[in-house]
């Protein structure tokens, strides 16, 4: 958890996955979110902490999602229903692992006494939710680095109001994969990553998918698992909101279909489709979290997929570097057995965004939005359908009022966003001078 990508820049997974009998499952219904957390998590935290101090952290964590079921379900329509996962301090999903993980390293690092830099990448929403997590901890420095300009302005200033001074908010000239490769630039630098104490909080950090398990769970249980099956629809475009589903599956969850919604940045779609990874421009949309063309986490289902065959996975990585590789035809046909996938046009979008509101009174964000309308290509009536909500849709008024004619406001703790100033550096799009005024903040 502290490390976030091992030192050879793979990925860190369990060697095994815990499973959960049908009895277990069962016997989550009724319990608290806190308490079906624990029970979801513990198997997999081994004995880093006691149950007393994970039942506090956990308490702690989710203490600060604004609704007492913590992920409400509401229903669309017959056999669909919305997931919502915008109720915590930042208004997005990210927060349910954020929150966890803030204190995580909390606990872990007061007790070791030892101080790490955490350096995050962010599309809109991980680098707000990180930073509402660990602004003001005694023990963490953070940097958030986001793509310049291709935020929305609600996604921007939960970065840049923060005043507290642990906090940076870095705009990068480029889009979220040129964040990204320079946060994994920096991790392999070791001698950088040693004499920082460099920390992520990225999905690429394993405690960050243990997190989204939960809701899964808990919604499918809400539904009548074990003894029914539910699919789900996620819109995803670093692929860790997804795979959290797939690891609920392999814990014995019966999930039925689990359908990757994009927008028209749509390599996981196209990789599903065709079984060709193949990286295009990133073209910015109404849907921005979801502007990324290099998926991490995908990197984890493929390891599944070839067996766990990690120099398989390490050509994969090195043929990515060109632009390019080719899933083999077992591989593909493996997940397949798992994820089905879709796309939305933004006009599929809006349009979505508006009949919604038609038909139901909910107003979606343009990413639930994406997985609306994916989720309804994909149904099976016979099937519940439960589509993950990802944001409220007052992080991005624009493209909703563009829908609607309504401009949704923002909840009364967070109407003084627009009026608040703003601290931010912009930089270029180049790892030493990132690096340079990392170092010079922290001996500052």
């Amino acid at each position: 958890m502290l490390t976030g990508l091992a030192r050879d820049g793979g990925l860190y997974v369990p060697e095994t996955i815990p499973t959960m009998s049908a009895e277990e499952i069962a016997a989550l219904g009724g319990l608290t979110y806190e308490e079906a957390a624990f029970r979801v998590m513990r198997p997999f935290i081994g004995d880093a902490f006691t149950d007393a101090e994970l039942e506090g952290i956990i308490a702690r964590a989710y203490s600060a999602i604004g609704h007492t079921a913590r992920a409400p379900l509401k229903q669309l329509a017959p056999n669909h229903f919305l997931l919502e996962l915008f109720h915590g301090p930042t208004l997005a999903f990210k927060d349910f692992a954020m929150q966890l993980i803030g204190q995580l390293f909390q606990a872990s690092l007061a007790r070791s006494g030892e101080r790490v830099c955490i350096v995050g990448a962010t599309s809109g929403d991980t680098g707000s939710a990180a930073i509402e997590a660990f602004k003001g901890l005694a023990n963490v420095d953070v940097f958030i680095l986001f793509p310049h300009g291709r935020v929305s302005e609600v996604q921007r200033r939960q970065m840049t109001v923060p005043d507290a001074a642990n906090i940076h908010a870095l705009a990068l000239d480029g889009h979220f994969d040129d964040c990204q490769a320079r946060l994994k630039d920096m991790f392999n630098d070791h001698a950088f990553r040693d004499g920082v104490r460099l920390a992520g909080v990225n999905s690429i950090n394993w405690a960050r998918v243990l997190a989204q398990v939960v809701y899964y769970v808990t919604a499918a249980v809400s539904l009548g698992a074990p003894a029914r099956k539910v699919s789900f629809t996620v819109p995803t475009g670093n692929f860790g909101d997804i795979f959290a589903g797939y690891i609920a599956k392999r814990m014995g969850l019966p999930i039925d279909r689990l359908v990757i919604a994009t927008n028209q940045n749509d390599i996981l779609h196209r990789c599903i489709t065709s079984g060709d990874y193949a990286t295009s421009e990133v073209v910015p949309s109404i849907s921005p979290s979801m502007d990324i063309q290099v998926s991490s986490n995908f990197e984890r289902a493929l390891f599944d997929a070839y067996d766990r065959d990690g120099a398989a996975i390490a050509q994969l990585m090195d043929e990515l570097k060109a632009g390019k590789f080719t899933v083999s035809q077992g591989a593909l046909q493996a997940l397949r057995e798992h994820f089905d996938s879709g796309r939305a046009s933004e006009e599929e979008t809006s349009a979505t965004i508006a009949r919604t509101l038609g038909d139901t009174g909910e107003l979606l964000c343009p990413h639930s939005a994406v997985g609306v309308k994916v989720a309804e290509d994909h149904r099976d009536p016979s099937v519940p359908m439960i589509t993950l909500a990802t944001a409220h849709p007052a992080k991005f008024p624009d493209a909703v009022e563009a829908a609607t004619g309504i401009r949704p406001g923002l909840p009364p703790a967070m109407e003084s966003l627009y009026e608040q100033p703003e601290r931010v550096t912009r930089v270029p799009n180049d790892l030493a001078a990132l690096q340079s005024l990392i170092r010079d903040r922290l001996n500052a």
